[in-house]
């Protein structure tokens, strides 16, 4: 079922605002998600040595804010369609000003985890999918161009944020960077406001419309997909945080385990840089499991190929570039396959289990290194599952017309 044809928003009179509104997301999610995301893994050891909360525990409370961004993106995405990114982006800025700053001001693992929490509500309306449904409600047809440019320079938001954090706290204690860092999460705000001006057709909620997002979530189609991306995500979340390890097991020494664990990150550009010629023009089951490949054969090369440093870099620049991939899939997916109208409502859906798959990812690897006995054995089964995954998805899309 197709909720409706694409509408793009391309009028003259709007382009600038439409330009506008695009520069002013790339800008706040590379600091969105550098503060509310990439800042803790750099801030970890620094928050335990001054609060002596453990590691675990700590981590646990950011896992918590993410499931919570997990089941918010939900009624989120329905507020988009009916209020316009404007108000939700704008609002969730605040939001996550007033989290970061309970974050900061957390005297016990209990409010930690509180805090977090509420950063996981301002996630759900400032990170990347209700900026995906903004560039989609506004570019309609043009969508890909747009997203194109989002994530190309939202994905460097680690490159500019790790390495700030890192300054920050070897000058200052950790509540203090958390606190600078905030300064330009009130930015988000301001720009939010002022930036995303361009016309927004609403979705007011109706009978009507609620049967037509029910009848696509719960159709056979949309299941598959949701099962699909989210084993990819898990995937490609464990693989991530277990690369290092697995080198260093593999013999390798840490630098080089480190240096190739960056390269991920350029295989990300490359991935979405290639999008367009060799997946979006094709169909997306023919992309879709295109990416699967790519990441299962990835995986699976870099937990047997021989220790070749040459082979070793071709494996995580492949890797990462099915990653950049997936990230541009999960973007227009939805509206590929089911339109415009209502696109958040769906796309809220069809998020909540691959955001709950990254929130539950370092838990996993771990769970499955223990059980398994070694980071090399936890690659295989990882790739064993995405290979399962892919047969079973392109047996049920035989015949089909995506």
């Amino acid at each position: 079922m197709t909720l409706t044809a694409d509408v793009p928003i391309v009028e003259a009179q709007v382009q600038p605002q439409l330009r506008l509104a695009l520069a002013t997301l790339c800008v706040t999610e590379v600091v969105s998600w550098g503060v509310t995301y990439y800042a803790f893994p750099v801030l970890l050891s620094a928050i335990t040595a001054d609060t002596g909360w453990s590691a675990s525990g700590a981590s646990a409370a950011f896992s918590l804010g993410l499931l919570v961004s997990a089941v918010a993106g939900v009624p989120v995405g329905r507020w988009l369609d009916r209020f316009g990114p404007r108000k939700v982006m704008t609002v969730g800025s605040v939001l996550a000003v007033i989290a970061m700053v309970a974050v900061a001001s957390a005297t016990s693992l209990l409010t930690f985890a509180l805090a977090w929490a509420l950063v996981g509500l301002a996630m759900s309306g400032v990170l990347y999918p209700p900026a995906f449904a903004a560039v989609t409600g506004w570019f309609g047809a043009e969508r890909m161009r747009g997203l194109l440019v989002l994530t190309l320079v939202a994905g460097l938001s680690s490159t500019v944020f790790a390495p700030l954090t890192a300054v920050l706290v070897e000058n200052f204690s950790w509540r203090t960077s958390y606190l600078l860092l905030t300064v330009l999460l009130v930015g988000t705000v301001l720009l939010h406001g002022w930036g995303l001006r361009a016309p927004w057709d609403p979705t007011a909620p109706s009978r009507r419309s609620r049967a037509q997002v029910r009848h696509v979530v719960r159709s056979r189609g949309f299941i598959v997909l949701a099962v699909v991306f989210t084993t990819l995500a898990l995937a490609f979340y464990m693989a991530s945080l277990g690369l290092v390890p697995l080198l260093v097991e593999r013999g390798f020494d840490h630098r080089l385990a480190a240096m190739t664990l960056g390269l991920l990150g350029a295989g990300q550009l490359v991935g979405r840089l290639l999008y367009g010629p060799v997946v979006w023009s094709r169909s997306s089951t023919t992309g879709i499991l295109l990416v699967v490949i790519i990441a299962g054969g990835s995986i699976l090369g870099l937990a047997l190929l021989p220790p070749v440093v040459s082979l070793l870099i071709t494996g995580a620049v492949l890797f990462g570039a099915a990653r950049g991939a997936f990230t541009l899939l999960q973007a227009s997916v939805v509206a590929d396959r089911w339109g415009q109208q209502h696109y958040g409502a769906v796309a809220g859906v069809f998020a909540m289990p691959i955001t709950t798959a990254t929130a539950l990812a370092p838990w996993a690897a771990a769970a499955v290194t223990g059980v398994m006995g070694s980071n090399i054995t936890m690659y295989l089964v990882t790739a064993a599952v995405l290979g399962l995954v892919g047969v079973l998805y392109g047996f049920s899309n035989l015949g089909g017309r995506h």
